[in-house]
């Protein structure tokens, strides 16, 4: 039987034991232990931004979050999290709708949310839950607009920080409204929403991106979705070919694998920011960077040892692993000759390992031909470690899409 047949059965027995879609969760102290609902039955995740600990929460307020979509379809949901609050959250009215531009969205397109057929819903600290789904198509590449009012929140807000896309904040309750007026208030951040999905056309399946700063965008142009896992959505949407077309970006910038930090370790967040996401059928495991030139004693040993881990877990789980190399950082501060020697070594167990079911081989695409310790001057924003957009792209533009469809047994 195939890993993709075998999830589709586990999610499908989830759904009929649970006899809802998100059944209700104890509460949990420890966002690493966050009670994660089952995917629903057919789903696959068009969006997703990594949950993290955001600054104190506010009440009595309405985030117009704008994201965009990956792969089209039916049924849409989505999943909100409370994984890093310490007291509950009361989402009063939650809305989805198509935006036309800044905070103001198409006439007649936003619709109301519900959970388990309520208009507000109660999230337990570390709780996560996915609302009901919502008739209608919703098309890939689409710009949608989810209206959240957090009636009451406190403490620790969960959100996403560095979101390079600008949503909207207003006092009170206006998700419902379609107007912008209300929204006065410019955001570079997510706030509790962490994944879209739809019921996507049969077959269908998402690869998510694992990864750090440059993953998740960082000195790409902001609200131009120009990072490169959306130049690798695009190109999923423009081919003919293949079953994956569905895109989910796990980056979080300064992200480590074996350390926390800037948020928690790549280990940690396995679970909850990877394999519980629906539809999942690649793992692509692009990180190590800051664990090399965090100056901590990680030798290539330990790091290749935490991709071990991530790629057992993630072969476990039924899913591929695209693993890529380490790309060169010389010229930023913490650059080092021995940290240079541990990124070739894990450069080269990524290559020759077998460990990983593909590799992409990153360090080869944006490296300097004069000095391979350096990024392409093309390719670099400045600082010798972030690429630039024309950098995000040829790094999309080098990832074999054939290797997303991997098969595993």
């Amino acid at each position: 039987m195939s890993g993709a047949v075998r999830r589709r059965l586990t999610s499908l027995v989830l759904a009929l034991a649970a006899v809802v879609l998100v059944p209700a969760h104890a509460p949990s102290a420890s966002a690493s232990t966050a009670a994660v609902p089952p995917p629903p039955a057919r789903s696959v995740v068009t969006w997703a931004a990594s949950a993290d600990r955001m600054g104190e929460a506010a009440g009595d307020r309405t985030y117009r979050l704008i994201v965009r979509t990956s792969v089209g379809g039916t049924g849409l949901r989505v999943r909100i999290s409370n994984a890093f609050g310490d007291r509950p959250l009361v989402v009063g009215a939650a809305y989805a709708g198509l935006r036309e531009s800044g905070a103001r969205l198409r006439p007649g397109s936003n619709r109301k949310l519900t959970f388990d057929g309520s208009a507000s819903v109660t999230l337990a600290p570390g709780e996560i839950r996915y609302s009901d789904a919502l008739p209608g198509r919703v098309a890939a590449m689409s710009d949608l607009a989810v209206s959240l009012y957090a009636r009451d929140a406190g403490g620790p807000a969960t959100g996403h920080g560095m979101a390079l896309a600008t949503s909207y904040a207003a006092s009170g309750d206006h998700a419902a409204r379609e107007r912008e007026g209300a929204y006065t208030q410019r955001l570079g951040s997510w706030f509790y929403l962490d994944a879209v999905t739809v019921d996507a056309d049969a077959g269908a399946g998402a690869v998510v991106t694992l990864g750090d700063s440059i993953t998740d965008g960082w000195q790409s142009s902001t609200d131009k979705n120009l990072r490169w896992p959306d130049f690798l959505a695009r190109r999923l949407h423009d081919s003919s070919a293949g079953t994956v077309k569905g895109v989910a970006n796990a980056g979080i910038s300064g992200n480590q694998v074996l350390a926390d930090g800037a948020a928690q370790s790549a280990l940690k967040r396995l679970e909850r920011d990877v394999l519980s996401l629906p539809g999942v059928r690649t793992v692509f495991l692009f990180e190590g960077v800051n664990d090399i030139k965090s100056h901590s004693g990680v030798t290539a040993a330990s790091l290749t040892a935490g991709y071990r881990e991530i790629i057992d877990r993630s072969h476990a789980a039924g899913l591929c692993v695209v693993g890529a190399t380490v790309m060169p950082f010389k010229g930023w501060s913490e650059w080092d000759p021995a940290g240079e020697a541990v990124r070739v070594e894990v450069n080269e167990w990524i290559r020759t390992s077998g460990a990983v079911d593909a590799v992409v081989d990153f360090d080869k695409v944006v490296r300097s031909p004069y000095d391979a310790q350096r990024l392409l001057p093309t390719f670099d924003n400045g600082d010798h470690l972030h690429p630039n957009d024309k950098g995000m792209q040829a790094m999309a533009d080098s990832v074999a899409l054939k290797s997303l469809e991997c098969g595993r047994d």
